[in-house]
């Protein structure tokens, strides 16, 4: 009656009493079928090891490490590397692997990379997304070639690390060297470009305007002292030409006669010259212009008053004559000796002028030459700090590369020797009978609800309501005590069921005897 009404426990425990076989025989014989496959299929051995990711052991403070990916994204690269023909191929041909089974190189290989496994393990407690370690797992028929070949993978992943770090610290300092080498060649060039320029503006380079102003106050105040010493001895030679003169107008007129007109001219002429250099360095109210223009005025009166002069110059001041008195002679020699002096110090009047106007020229040329040692300057540091840079980069990579030298940086650790599995991971007999089972159950059941959905057979009075929707008036009980035996009461049993279902399908409704 299964689908053509609700059923409740009874029914179900009715069911079960009738075809409970149905559903036990399938289950044992597919427990037994699923115990027997498990002596046919071929088995397979699992072995695994464990890789420890080991940090530096020298502080990221004192040598900072080289390779800074991600750990992660490093074993991934790692694992394409190892997994690819190269690598598999000579593991495949060492150990033999699939060779039994009639496969070409690629089925092998492709065959050996489905029974690789590599499980990363991620820190649960430090929860900085490290990876601590990861598992390699290795499965085949034989337990002994899993267990060789795990070992295998495992060392091809350690010494693939070591090598991708020698590697990469070894080309980075290599790249540096390089850099290195462009940044001194480059630093050259503009130290020799800032020599050139300090050579060339010796003086005027920026940081010079102090002890330049302070050369140029010195030099004024050193030419202001040459000047004066200049006028004094300017005024001392006229003064002495003057005695001179003096001197010889006491002399016999014969013999110093027509001496006295050109002295007072030599006079004249000096005092004029005086006071060209005076005016030229002072004002006229200045009191050296003001007497040197007031003793000219004095001597161009002498020289109107005094006669004509002859045909036949006179000796003048400053030549030596025999005829001189001793006065004369020492007034001449102390007028030789002025005449030294003002060239002396006309010549350092010249010199500290010069002097004076390249300091000046100097102070006037400081800011362009500013501006242009910015320029140079600027290259230069700039140069300067990358050099510098890349120095530090580069003795950090020599420091790392002698880390990885000496495997103090990070490398990975076998913690976990490769293990020789003594029991098979596939397959596994509890699995296969406990799958029989239940496979067994399912389709046990499932015929059986095929079969009570087919059987339209009258049991009690819920069927009897489901099929003809009218109550059931009497019930006739089924009797065993039978005078014909047996046999005869089997043999009308199901002749009646078979009318009690003609009735019930004709609409007619069952009545007991009483009836």
């Amino acid at each position: 009656m299964l689908g053509h009404r609700t059923l409740n426990v009874d029914d179900y425990i009715g069911i079960l009493k009738r075809r409970g076989w149905m559903i036990a025989v399938p289950a044992v014989l597919l427990a037994l079928v699923g115990f027997a496959l498990t002596f046919v299929v071929s088995p397979q051995y699992l072995s695994q090891t464990l890789i420890l990711v080991e940090q530096q052991k020298v502080p990221d403070d004192y040598v900072r490490p080289v390779v800074v990916e991600d750990i992660t994204a490093r074993l991934a690269s790692m694992k394409e590397q190892i997994l690819s023909r190269s690598r598999l191929e000579p593991i495949i041909e060492r150990f033999n692997l699939y060779g039994t089974k009639k496969m070409s190189m690629d089925d092998r290989i492709d065959q050996t990379r489905k029974n690789i496994d590599i499980k990363p393990i991620h820190s649960e407690m430090a929860r900085t997304g490290g990876l601590p370690g990861f598992f390699i797992s290795f499965k085949d028929s034989d337990p002994h070639n899993a267990q060789q070949v795990c070992g295998e993978i495992a060392s091809l992943f350690v010494t693939a690390n070591l090598n991708a770090r020698a590697q990469s610290v070894e080309g980075t300092t290599e790249f540096l060297k390089g850099q290195l080498a462009d940044a001194k060649r480059n630093l050259d060039e503009q130290d020799a470009k800032l020599a050139v320029f300090q050579s060339k503006y010796m003086g005027r380079l920026p940081g010079e305007e102090t002890p330049n102003m302070n050369m140029l106050t010195s030099l004024n105040t050193q030419l202001d002292a040459t000047t004066q010493a200049l006028n004094r001895m300017e005024q001392d030679k006229s003064y002495t030409e003057s005695m001179i003169v003096q001197q010889q107008s006491f002399a016999p007129s014969g013999e110093h006669g027509a001496a006295a007109p050109g002295a007072q001219q030599a006079q004249l002429q000096t005092l004029l010259n005086e006071e060209s250099e005076l005016t030229r360095r002072y004002t006229d109210d200045y009191p050296d212009v003001v007497a040197v223009r007031r003793r000219i005025k004095e001597v161009r009166a002498q020289i109107a008053e005094a006669p004509a002069a002859s045909s036949t110059p006179a000796p003048t001041s400053t030549t030596p004559n025999r005829n001189d008195s001793p006065a004369v002679q020492q007034l001449r020699a102390q007028l030789r000796s002025l005449e030294q002096g003002i060239q002396a110090k006309r010549h350092d009047q010249a010199l500290i002028s010069s002097q004076v106007r390249t300091y000046q020229d100097r102070i006037s040329a400081s800011p362009g030459v500013l501006e242009e040692y910015k320029n140079i300057t600027r290259d230069y540091e700039t140069a300067q700090g990358f050099y510098d840079d890349l120095l530090k980069k580069m003795n950090q990579s020599k420091m790392a590369t002698d880390l990885e030298h000496r495997q103090q940086g990070e490398q990975f650790s076998v913690m976990d020797q490769p293990n020789l599995p003594d029991s098979p991971m596939f397959p596994k007999r509890g699995v296969f009978v406990g799958a029989g089972f239940m496979a067994g159950l399912i389709l046990g059941t499932m015929l059986v609800a095929w079969r009570e959905y087919r059987d339209t057979a009258v049991r009690s009075e819920r069927d009897v309501w489901a099929f003809t929707k009218l109550p059931t008036l009497g019930v006739i009980s089924f009797s065993v005590n039978n005078p014909e035996g047996p046999a005869a009461s089997a043999s009308r049993w199901p002749r009646a069921r078979r009318n009690k279902k003609t009735e019930l399908q004709a609409g007619k409704p069952l009545m007991n005897a009483g009836g």
